[in-house]
């Protein structure tokens, strides 16, 4: 919900403003009265907010749009806006100026009004690629520089890959395997977000996902995170079966601690973590196959996580992972099975 009732918010005051200075730059002084500077800033937001819900409409809901190459993705949203465009804004000169259209208006007005949605549309549409394309908070701290220098952060880590995924390529083909992969990171995009989690990177058959551990307050919405991704998938799994033949099943591990995060690269800049905490992370989620567990975590998870009937912990032992000398304290988790 955040992900659109933010933008909205800012987009709605930003066309107040644009409408309020569109009337100020364009109009008559004989027509510089207050009701009309309201009408144009009203007129604005509404405008603003309608290019919002279509540009929303044809990401969320024209599956067959995003398939096309960005360019012409581009210019079909473009087109469509300013087709929305024209008819909001002569159906807001009806309503608001309480008369028909005037020749004046059409010849003066409207191709302006137009015109500014279209260039208004462009920077709006290029950052939302970007953020699609490389996440919203990666793009704000490359964009803020905070970085530049490594810092050390409480995070927790979540490690989720798809099973039998060198099984599936044999049998379905690497092609076909990939169509799966690029369907089941897309089905599970949602569940991540909606539990505040950030796909940090796409590795493989593997998604890596971060939430800032928050130490103060105990939460459970990193293991909701997960099994909202289960539901998710069991939901879509007719779906899965009629295209691909297969209900996509995964593992999942998840530990907490502290992080370096450091900015690399410079041709193509992204975020990296570092540190024992990554790598912790993904000796769980390996060993998932050897204990025959979906979830596994760490005890330094399981430390911010509230006391929960929902949930059965299932406590394995300390262990010595894989390629590491010291153990750690590790848990299978599952959901109690409703009465």
């Amino acid at each position: 919900m955040r992900r659109t009732v933010t933008p909205a918010i800012v987009l709605a005051v930003l066309g107040l403003l644009v409408g309020g200075l569109f009337r100020y730059a364009f109009d008559q002084s004989d027509e510089a009265s207050v009701a009309n500077y309201a009408r144009s800033a009203l007129e604005g937001a509404v405008i603003t907010l309608i290019v919002w819900a279509t540009h929303l409409y044809l990401t969320t809901r024209s599956g067959w749009l995003r398939r096309l190459p960005l360019v012409v993705e581009l210019v079909v949203r473009s087109v469509s806006i300013a087709v929305i465009v024209a008819v909001a804004a002569m159906a807001l000169e009806i309503i608001l100026y309480a008369h028909g259209l005037e020749a004046k208006w059409v010849r003066e007005t409207f191709l302006k009004i137009v015109g500014l949605s279209l260039l208004l549309s462009i920077p709006i549409t290029t950052i939302y690629e970007l953020v699609r394309m490389i996440g919203g908070h990666t793009l704000l701290n490359i964009v803020l520089g905070r970085y530049r220098q490594p810092v050390r952060e409480e995070r927790v880590l979540l490690f989720l890959d798809l099973v039998g995924s060198t099984s599936l390529a044999e049998a379905m083909g690497e092609l076909r395997v990939q169509e799966l992969l690029t369907r089941f990171f897309f089905d599970i995009d949602d569940p991540i977000v909606a539990h505040g989690g950030e796909v940090h990177a796409y590795v493989g058959d593997e998604v890596i996902v971060t939430w800032p551990a928050d130490t103060g307050q105990p939460s459970r919405r990193y293991l909701d995170c997960v099994f909202a991704i289960e539901d998710r998938l069991a939901k879509r799994a007719d779906h899965y079966r009629k295209e691909f033949g297969v209900v996509p099943a995964f593992r999942a591990g998840m530990h907490a601690g502290p992080v370096v995060i450091g900015e690399c690269g410079d041709s193509r800049r992204q975020i990296a973590y570092f540190g024992d905490t990554v790598n912790v992370t993904a000796r769980l989620q390996a060993h998932c196959k050897e204990a025959g567990r979906p979830l596994l975590i760490s005890g330094e998870l399981l430390r911010l996580l509230p006391p929960d009937p929902d949930f059965v912990i299932e406590p394995l032992g300390s262990t010595q992972l894989r390629g590491r000398a010291a153990s750690i304290d590790i848990f299978a988790v599952t959901r109690r099975a409703s009465s």
